[in-house]
């Protein structure tokens, strides 16, 4: 792998760009959108497929090698298995990765395949259907599990990322933990956060991090920490025996930013240096005012120079309390 070109204003390589490619999505998990769903940009608000491609090449130019396909649900946009064909073939992506809740995504993991996409994030928060359909607000639970055993079977390397919600999923720590002994998965566990698209104010958080660790560790006391790779987001363990691991992502206290090397670009173009910021750079706007290239490239220097610290700091910078939905920043 080539040296980072890139760099933030604390040092930080910046290498990884997480991609909203629609504000859609076909589920409506309570945590991520009211039940009403949200207001959905018209078409014509969101990046293009030649405004995403130009982007994305500039960015890789820049110093950008990898990149997650985030939404809403990716593969509700119809032109998904286009934009990842494009993408794959642009000078400089290394790797591209997609998060998903499977329900659409069965029909496509040959292609994927193909193109060399070989890691999936699946989004699942239960074990239990009548729970699933409590927090979606749909029944769909055997269609994400049937593309969960699809990818497993396909040899796709695949994690679990499931929200941990107090008195809506606690009890499926455990027994997703159990799916690892058999499974070659990781179950990644994340703090709930507040983007939950509403007016109102998440609850404090319940099940943090080390919350989290202590009830695994209380059922699997032979839980032991394992080797994080560099700029992770979650901290593994690993249990002896198992074919799978554990990971938690302490989303809501923050403590992986000091290596973090994301940004991300919202469905609607928007550049956030960190999740907790409000967007620091309307891209889109920039693309359709007609700027050149080395013009972009040098607005998109100037806001990786004003990074802020960590999440705190990106919070405190807003100029609103954080309402936005995950389906519009891209999970």
């Amino acid at each position: 792998m080539n040296a980072p070109l890139l760099f933030d204003n604390h040092g930080r390589p910046l290498t990884y760009l997480r991609l909203a490619v629609t504000d859609r999505c076909n589920l409506r998990c309570f945590y991520c959108m009211p039940e009403e769903g949200i207001h959905y940009l018209p078409k014509k608000e969101l990046l293009s497929f030649e405004e995403i491609t130009r982007l994305v090449a500039l960015l890789a130019r820049m110093g950008i090698s990898k990149i997650r396909i985030t939404g809403g649900e990716p593969f509700v946009r119809s032109d998904l298995m286009e934009l990842l064909r494009k993408i794959r073939n642009i000078d400089g992506i290394q790797s591209i990765h997609l998060t998903t809740n499977g329900l659409l995504t069965a029909p496509h993991l040959d292609e994927l395949m193909r193109l060399g996409i070989r890691s999936v994030n699946l989004s699942l928060d239960t074990l239990d259907r009548d729970r699933f359909y409590q927090i979606t607000r749909r029944d769909e639970f055997e269609s994400t599990w049937r593309t969960l055993q699809l990818l497993l079977e396909k040899g796709f390397e695949v994690k679990i990322n499931a929200v941990v919600m107090d008195g809506k999923n606690s009890e499926d720590i455990i027994p997703f933990v159990r799916l690892t002994e058999k499974l070659p998965l990781s179950i990644r566990f994340i703090e709930e956060m507040p983007f939950n698209g509403s007016k109102q104010a998440q609850n404090l958080l319940v099940w943090s991090h080390r919350k989290i660790l202590d009830h695994i560790r209380s059922v699997f006391p032979s839980l032991q920490k394992a080797k994080d790779d560099p700029h992770s987001t979650a901290y593994h363990y690993s249990i002896p025996g198992f074919i799978g691991n554990v990971g938690i992502i302490a989303a809501y206290t923050r403590s992986f930013c000091g290596s973090c090397n994301r940004i991300r670009i919202t469905s609607q173009g928007v550049l956030k240096t960190c999740l907790y910021d409000d967007g620091v750079l309307n891209i889109k706007q920039l693309m359709r005012a007609g700027c050149s290239d080395p013009e972009m490239e040098s607005s998109l220097q100037k806001a990786f120079q004003q990074r802020p610290q960590d999440g705190f700091e990106a919070e405190k910078r807003r100029k609103n309390s954080v309402t936005e939905s995950m389906s519009t920043i891209g999970g």
